[in-house]
């Protein structure tokens, strides 16, 4: 089976599990209306089915913090160091020895707890307990909401959203434990699978956690050990950890303004057999549209880069600093809408208000002065 065709099995079956989870949530909530009903409460039916639907969300919330938990627990007693932990939109980081509350969102993740690597020894360190502790966590969370439920009454809206709560905990413990290819990004599993493939992985996803940890400290891509970013060969692009260091080695160039390697380099990397995540994929489309707008600014190259497709995937990325700033370019460049270009503009600096990535934000400063000074406004 090639590597396509895993993928569309994978997202089929994220897809039945999610269809599972309605299902089996749809079954808890008729049968707690039949019990009110059998109770002679037919007329608490109705005003209980709103909060029901709530309680659905809520579980969900509380079972991603419950999972992103599990990273950070598991982390720090594998010797694993915290960074960040987010929820949504909703991230703390840690700066200068200080917890910070920023906003960012990434497209198809509900959270993420980051944290920084013990140092390799014989080139490994410890993978699994980090990557599944969300799971495992999830798993326990779960069966103390069940066995928490039968303390209350059929008739009971807390026992309902308890056994809510435990089912969509034993989901959440599937859907990330089981390898799967469900978004954007690689799930817990996935990540754990590459792992193990290769002592390769492993280091380059040291690498990434190391990178993350000085990003987070304000440091640019640019400034981090150039030896960490080596281009993998073709043949390890095959495996999604390695991959990830080939995008940060785009990232790099991309920083450093040698933009005809970067552009090359993406472009070699769009065109093989990989397991470069599609939100990867993404980013990398959208960082060619901007050199190709910075550059010749061919229309013709142009509409080829800028598919509806990438269209609509780069405003699922709204909030991201380079998404807004190719967006910003070609408005300004490809279009010469400066209205937009303003409308745009305002919409990168209220999302780098809160950005926490403080050196990546300085490059992306950078870009949009330099797209300024191509479109010939004054500063």
């Amino acid at each position: 089976m090639n590597s396509k065709a895993k993928k569309q099995q994978t997202q089929v079956l994220g897809i039945v599990l999610y269809m599972l989870i309605g299902a089996a949530c749809g079954i808890l909530i008729i049968s707690y209306m039949e019990k009110l009903a059998e109770a002679g409460l037919p007329a608490i039916r109705l005003l209980m089915f709103i909060p029901l639907m709530l309680s659905i969300y809520a579980a969900f919330l509380l079972q991603t913090v419950i999972h992103e938990a599990g990273h950070l627990v598991f982390g720090l007693a594998t010797g694993y160091r915290f960074v960040s932990f987010r929820v949504f939109s909703w991230m703390w980081i840690k700066k200068d020895g200080k917890l910070h509350f920023k906003r960012m969102s990434l497209a198809g993740t509900g959270g993420q707890c980051l944290m920084s690597p013990p140092d390799l020894k014989n080139g490994k360190i410890p993978v699994l307990l980090y990557n599944f502790g969300g799971a495992f966590m999830n798993v326990i969370a779960s069966a103390v909401f069940l066995s928490l439920s039968v303390l209350f009454p059929p008739v009971s809206f807390f026992r309902v959203f308890l056994r809510i709560l435990a089912l969509i905990g034993f989901a959440f413990a599937l859907m990330n434990g089981i390898p799967l290819h469900l978004g954007p990004a690689d799930n817990d599993g996935s990540n754990a699978l590459a792992l193990m493939r290769s002592e390769e992985a492993v280091r380059a996803y040291w690498i990434q956690m190391k990178g993350n940890e000085q990003a987070a400290a304000g440091i640019r891509i640019k400034d981090m050990p150039e030896e960490w970013f080596a281009v993998p060969d073709d043949r390890s692009m095959n495996n999604s950890m390695i991959a990830s260091v080939g995008v940060l080695a785009c990232s790099r160039l991309m920083d450093e303004h040698r933009f005809a390697e970067a552009d090359a380099l993406m472009e070699h990397m769009l065109s093989i057999e990989s397991r470069i995540m599609p939100l990867h994929r993404s980013l990398l489309a959208c960082e060619r549209i901007f050199v190709e707008l910075i550059g010749e600014n061919d229309p013709d190259k142009l509409n080829t880069l800028l598919t509806e497709e990438q269209k609509k995937k780069m405003a699922a990325m709204e909030s991201v600093p380079s998404v807004l700033r190719t967006e910003y370019a070609y408005a300004l460049l490809a279009e010469h809408d400066t209205e937009k270009a303003k409308k745009i503009e305002r919409e990168f600096e209220d999302t780098a208000s809160d950005y926490p990535y403080s050196g990546e934000l300085a490059g992306e400063m950078e870009f949009m002065k330099m797209i300024r000074g191509r479109a010939g406004l004054k500063e």
